[in-house]
């Protein structure tokens, strides 16, 4: 009995090592072509065995180029992929064990859904009756059997890219890629097909790459999202922390809808209380000012007559409620360029005394102005402070 339990812990043991070698690690790696540009720059991500990622991050970032490297698309410049714990840099595509879905599905036109999704087993010389058998198990899993004899052609965009997962599901890969799968579906279809992407995710249990350029799709989906501008590394975070605790200004520029409002200015002492006055140094006294919660000052304390970037949240604001001496202390005064209805919510966009463009998402109110000035209030715990310049980093992370 005790030697039949050791051996079921040895082997419970193992399964945990070979588990936890089926991640994707990416060392120091670089890529730059032949014209000199430099498309990946000195970028190290770990992702975690079962962990579903998202690479996001505006158009030309690199984020593609990482995920055509870890397939064998691309060639190294310099650095090391390692894929279930094995060094694949000198490894054709072909023997990475990936499976990759990219944007336009790449389906076969002459073939049917059932030849399209079992084609990668026939081109490994899989026996027939596997074949079969996986197929069917994949074609239940994404509920497409009335689509097995009918060609790409006739289906619609959410039915190919369903036949494009089923392809690469059917290969039980070590890892996924997903390079930007839902950009052809409209915005209804994307919602729904991305829950379905995460659901299937979590029920396979497979190691996910997902790249995206929509940061709503990446903080849906994303058990943890690396953040990409200009071929480098700048954040990898859970949704919540990448939200809440931006490192540099761009991450939180690019993380958050409506995007963060920057206002510049600089923090000041007014006898017990530290203040955000926005606008140049020169501002009178008599300036608009914010009091900051006193739970920042510790951490405010040293930026005391520095210039910085206020970050301020659309969802930070809200219309103020009358009387309250708090209420009209802690507002900013909007000129409001136009007001944006979104049912419950509604999109206050104007510009501030110093003309920088502020967008506030506050309840919808009837009777709320939709024009001249009006007295926005801020939730003064809910601030960032970032230095100046485009990558400034955020000075109180």
């Amino acid at each position: 009995m005790i030697a039949r339990d050791r051996r079921a812990a040895d082997r419970a043991a193992i399964d945990c090592q070979e588990r936890a070698l089926s991640g994707v690690a990416l060392v120091n790696i670089s890529k730059t072509y032949d014209n000199g540009a430099r498309a990946v720059s000195d970028l190290s991500l770990e992702v975690a065995d079962g962990e579903l990622m998202v690479i996001v991050g505006p158009s030309g970032s690199g984020k593609t180029t990482v995920l055509r490297l870890i397939a064998g698309l691309e060639k190294l410049t310099e650095g090391e992929v390692r894929i279930g714990g094995r060094l694949a840099n000198q490894l054709d595509p072909k023997d990475r064990d990936v499976a990759m879905v990219f944007q336009d599905y790449a389906l076969y036109p002459h073939m049917t859904v059932r030849r399209n999704i079992a084609f990668p087993l026939v081109m490994r010389k899989v026996p027939r009756q596997e074949i079969k058998q996986r197929v069917e198990r994949v074609v239940e899993l994404l509920g497409i059997g009335e689509l097995l004899n009918r060609k790409p052609h006739v289906l619609s965009g959410g039915q190919q890219q369903r036949v494009a997962l089923g392809r690469a599901i059917v290969r039980e890969p070590a890892v996924f890629l997903f390079d930007e799968p839902l950009s052809n579906l409209d915005a209804g279809l994307r919602i729904t097909t991305r829950a379905e992407i995460k659901a299937l995710q979590v029920r396979l249990g497979t190691t996910t790459i997902y790249v995206t350029h929509d940061q709503e799709e990446a903080m849906t989906l994303g058990d943890r999202v690396a953040v990409m501008c200009d071929g480098k590394l700048h954040q990898v975070d859970t949704p919540a922390r990448l939200y809440g605790h931006p490192k540099n200004r761009f991450v939180a520029s690019f993380i958050g809808a409506p995007p963060i409002n920057l206002l510049d200015g600089r923090i000041e002492r007014k006898g017990d209380r530290l203040i955000f006055v926005e606008g140049p140094d020169e501002t009178s006294d008599g300036a608009k000012h914010l009091i900051l919660h006193k739970g920042w000052h510790k951490s405010v304390e040293p930026l005391v007559g520095s210039r910085v970037l206020l970050g301020l949240r659309p969802q930070a604001m809200s219309a103020p409620s009358r009387g309250t001496a708090g209420d009209r202390q802690n507002t900013i005064d909007v000129t409001i360029d136009h007001v944006e209805m979104l049912g419950e919510q509604m999109d206050v966009i104007g510009q501030t005394q110093f003309q920088s463009r502020l967008v506030a998402r506050i309840a919808a109110r009837e009777d709320f102005p939709a024009s001249g000035t009006v007295k926005l209030r801020v939730d003064t715990r809910k601030l960032h402070f970032f230095e100046p310049d485009a990558f400034g980093r955020n000075l109180l992370s």
